[in-house]
């Protein structure tokens, strides 16, 4: 287990992916126009600058918001998907003191196509693994189309790193047009992240793929502070649906429906602050489950590191979270 520092989720815009995204959704929205913004998403100097304050500290990189599903057609999804993993993977190598790896895009209104690029990502450019989100596209990732990648993500051993993807568009009462004071991102990211872990832990995912990784962003959403809710609450499913039958989905589990939650991974991207937030997590999913992620350049580093290192932890379970765990998932390990 080596000294480096592994910023688990971090978010890029390498240029010719940019470009190509204006040529497809020119009228994309504010959101990309904010993200393009931020100099050090797309200015390596200004990012580097702010990486060597850290020492060895290296970052795993993915695209952020949106998710190429939002704007592109299938094919030209898949395409933008290619060049961005392409720019990625020509960043890792040219960085390698600065980049540990990268997770590579997908464009899953194209399964099919979508495994196919995530095994030339993995198998010829050296991805990490790749990256999904929810909703995908209005649709949830339990829905038995998306199988054929969770299947292959398995068999090449390689992470899914879950990202939540609610806009304003989806309105937080029924009398609105749209989610007012961003609490579709405040609120809305992490209940989006729970109902995905729940609903692909009762469509029996890991029943089928005991080893399946999947990493969720903002230390598992609700979960670790909803386990009341989401074990006993839910052990009485369907008593308050009357137009559903829900009988079936707990005894077709191999285990406990809570259980499952403590199979995914989850990172320590909580803006900086947080610490009550990071005891709840990391005693939820423990030491060996939990990774070190700032969401930078959207999120703030030293902040994140003054976090976790206010911790009581004992220092072996510290360095899991920093290195440990991310050398594992990563199968590599840093000098």
């Amino acid at each position: 287990m080596s000294d480096t520092l592994i910023d688990f989720y971090c978010h890029i815009y390498p240029d010719c992916f940019f470009r190509e995204m204006e040529k497809t959704a020119p009228k994309l929205g504010n959101i990309a126009a904010r993200l393009r913004g931020v100099t050090k998403i797309h200015d390596l100097d200004a990012r580097f600058r702010e990486m060597d304050a850290f020492g060895d500290y290296r970052q795993v990189i993915s695209l952020p918001n949106p998710p190429i599903e939002d704007f592109a057609t299938p094919g030209q999804g898949l395409t933008l998907a290619r060049v961005a993993n392409d720019a990625m993977a020509e960043l890792c190598a040219k960085h390698p003191d600065r980049f540990a790896g990268f997770v590579a895009a997908l464009s899953l209104t194209d399964v099919m196509g979508s495994v196919e690029e995530a095994k030339r990502a993995i198998d010829q450019l050296g991805a990490a693994g790749v990256q999904i989100f929810s909703p995908l596209n209005g649709r949830p990732l339990d829905e038995p189309v998306f199988e054929p990648l969770y299947a292959a993500m398995a068999r090449l051993d390689r992470p899914i790193w879950l990202h939540p993807a609610r806009t304003a568009a989806m309105p937080d009462y029924a009398a609105e047009q749209k989610s007012r004071f961003e609490m579709w991102w405040c609120f809305g990211w992490p209940y989006d992240t729970s109902v995905a872990m729940v609903r692909l832990a009762f469509c029996g995912l890991f029943d089928r793929y005991p080893d399946l990784k999947i990493i969720t962003h903002h230390l598992g959403g609700m979960i670790p502070y909803y386990d009341g809710r989401v074990g006993p609450g839910l052990d009485v499913l369907g008593a308050r649906t009357s137009d559903e039958d829900y009988s079936r989905i707990l005894p077709s589990l191999k285990r406990p429906h809570l259980d499952y939650m403590h199979d995914f991974y989850a990172d320590t991207a909580m803006f900086g602050g947080g610490v009550h937030a990071l005891r709840c997590g990391f005693d939820f999913f423990g030491a060996d489950k939990v990774v070190f992620a700032t969401d930078t350049p959207l999120g703030p580093i030293k902040p994140a590191i003054e976090a976790l290192n206010a911790l009581d932890i004992s220092a072996a379970d510290r360095c899991k979270i920093f290195s440990g765990n991310a050398e594992r998932l990563l199968k590599k390990t840093f000098n």
